[in-house]
């Protein structure tokens, strides 16, 4: 037995000084940018953290038949042609902390602010199987926007995957910035996902946010411009991870990514010079369930805690027909879409409420706000229609009706009008728009 043991010992350390050992590390055998190939790693899993030399970080992307393809997350100095890659056997992971809260962290758990790494991180999954269909409850609790166009027409629920959709400059990250202001002593906690921005925006958010005091219950996780295309496609994995263990614990958890627009195409870098066949608009097939899987988070736990997400997607000219504008509008509960247009003539917020959608509506609403809602919205729609016809028309020479209509429908779109954190309470809106109930009443 004693010489079996001491044989198989010898053999052992042989293979690792003949670099034979192909179950603790490999060789990089071609370097292109972000993405390495790896002969020797033949016991590796997808998704595997792998340490490249002892200045590296990557993971497993791709198994080939004799090598493996692996995302580098960050290195110190330039990766060669036969350095070293050491298996770790781990799944890649990131970090939780409750320090986190009022910080801004990367998915390392890094503060990227001060530069120091926090103590006491725990180690968490990047991803973990979405929460079971037995274990979600109805979404029927309001998510409280402050914001009179969203709260009053088309509501969030704690819970709800609403997307923020529009041209650049017409308003989007600044109603998420309202949404996360109108939070503070509501019990609710914020995770702000800054995806590709430069330091100069997510330090601009940041000061924003403690100006309205509400970075004790704000998370923001940042992935840079400059940063390597895996960080910025996998932080945003990360921060929903995250909000997971906030809210099995019975948390409330507002997440919002900002945006994945730019996420898409930093997977369509990834998948491109990893060499994956590309598709339509050289997306990788897979980008669809590469969004699904991450927004499938969102959604009301049984145990009382809900994530809710609020997805942030740029247009381009105001075209939402667009492949990952499209794709993400059929996996979210709605769109919120902000118009460039009504953005230029004056309308804050920009909200297009002809083309905005919820699914789920009244559902969230209590009885009084869901019947003034109701009115408002076809009222509203009904002026939208009927100024598009008459916006040259003049006043004077209509009927009174439709004189009136025109009237009622220009004072609805003043009431909807808002400054920028100016929040209002669902008694207020109802104090507002009582004159619509009123006439509807007597009508």
């Amino acid at each position: 037995m004693d010489n079996y043991i001491n044989e198989y010992l010898d053999n052992k350390l042989k293979k690792i000084k003949e670099s034979k050992n192909s179950y603790e590390y490999g060789r990089v055998v071609k370097v292109t940018n972000f993405i390495i190939e790896v002969t020797g790693l033949d016991k590796v899993s997808f998704f595997e953290r792998v340490n490249i030399e002892n200045y590296g970080i990557g993971y497993v992307n791709a198994i080939l038949e004799n090598s493996v393809i692996v995302a580098v997350l960050k290195s110190d100095q330039t990766i060669k042609v036969n350095d070293r890659v050491y298996s770790t056997r781990e799944d890649l992971q990131t970090y939780f902390s409750n320090q986190f809260l009022g910080r801004i962290i990367d998915m390392f758990g890094n503060d990227l602010y001060t530069g120091e790494k926090f103590e006491n991180l725990t180690k968490i999954p990047i991803e973990n199987k979405a929460v079971s269909i037995m274990d979600r409850g109805r979404v029927t609790r309001p998510l409280e926007t402050g914001i009179t166009g969203i709260d009053l027409i088309y509501p969030i629920g704690k819970g709800q995957r609403q997307l923020i959709v529009g041209d650049k400059q017409t308003g989007k990250t600044q109603i998420c910035l309202d949404i996360i202001a109108n939070q503070l002593n509501k019990k609710m906690l914020c995770i702000y996902v800054a995806i590709g921005k430069t330091k100069k925006e997510v330090k601009s958010i940041y000061t924003e946010l403690q100006k309205r005091g509400a970075l004790s219950y704000t998370i923001v996780i940042s992935a840079f411009n400059d940063d390597k295309p895996p960080v910025i496609s996998l932080t945003p994995y990360a921060a929903l991870s995250i909000a997971e263990v906030y809210m099995r614990n019975k948390y409330d958890v507002l997440v919002i990514i900002d945006d994945l627009k730019r996420h898409a195409e930093s997977y369509r870098e990834i998948s491109l010079v990893s060499g994956k066949t590309p598709g339509r608009d050289a997306y990788p097939a897979d980008i669809f369930y590469t969004h699904s899987r991450l927004l499938e988070k969102g959604c009301q736990h049984i145990n009382g805690g809900s994530i809710t997400i609020l997805p942030i997607m740029e247009t381009k000219g105001e075209d939402i027909t667009d492949y990952i504008t499209t794709n993400v509008i059929s996996i979210t509960d709605g769109q919120i879409y902000l118009s460039s247009k009504l953005f230029n003539k004056g309308q804050k917020p920009a909200i297009d409420y002809g083309l905005s959608v919820s699914r789920l509506g009244g559902a969230v609403q209590n009885s009084d706000i869901k019947k003034l809602g109701a009115t408002v919205r076809l009222k509203l729609l009904s002026y939208l229609d009927t100024e598009d016809v008459y916006q040259f028309a003049n006043l004077d020479e209509m009927s009174g009706n439709l004189k009136s209509k025109i009237e009622e429908g220009k004072k609805i779109m003043q009431l909807l009008n808002q400054s920028k954190f100016s929040p209002k309470t669902i008694q207020e809106i109802i104090n507002d728009f009582n004159f619509v109930l009123e006439d509807n009443n007597e009508s």
